[in-house]
């Protein structure tokens, strides 16, 4: 075995946990917390707004 056979194994094992990760980000049973995540800093305009309403 060379550093070629390594190589490629390697090759292998990076390129099956890049597709894991690209199946695991467009999963639909991940949809409902990513765009939970993604409007977590709304939330927090809302939250500072109705503070300032409140002292205001």
């Amino acid at each position: 075995m060379d550093y070629g056979f390594f190589h490629g194994i390697y090759t292998s094992v990076l390129m099956i946990c890049m597709i894991g990760i690209i199946a695991w980000a467009y999963s639909k049973r991940r949809k409902a917390s990513f765009d939970e995540a993604a409007n977590l800093v709304f939330a927090d305009e809302e939250a500072v707004q109705d503070t300032a309403k409140e002292q205001g």
